[in-house]
């Protein structure tokens, strides 16, 4: 019988605004509420692998089909910033926001290379 070699990639979870520090303290502000890391993620290629082989930093992601998924997924999430950010009642300012949106797209430009 023959084991398969571990996974040697890091990846990048598939809910890929949900995994950075700074994006997770903005939707807390937003909801009021916070998640743990779990042990296993799904990545953005759709394998499953330990948390601890994931980054949220572009330089450090070596899979390419999650560079490609985070590039798609940080450019949608600045546009539902700006989009959901602007509504009525939003407990953010139009600076908040903006700054948000550019954010995202700036991690969006570092996973695309």
């Amino acid at each position: 019988m023959q084991t398969s070699d571990p996974d040697p990639h890091i990846h990048v979870e598939r809910k890929v605004p949900k995994a950075d520090a700074d994006t997770r303290n903005l939707v807390v502000s937003m909801l009021g509420r916070a998640t743990d890391a779990p042990t296993v993620v799904t990545t953005g290629c759709g394998v499953q692998v330990p948390y601890a082989m994931t980054s949220t930093r572009p330089e450090s992601v070596t899979c390419l089909a999650c560079r490609e998924h985070a590039h798609r997924e940080c450019l949608r999430f600045a546009d539902q910033i700006e989009h959901l950010g602007f509504m009525p009642g939003a407990p953010l300012t139009g600076d908040q926001v903006a700054e948000g949106a550019r954010r995202m797209r700036e991690l969006a430009k570092r996973f695309a290379g």
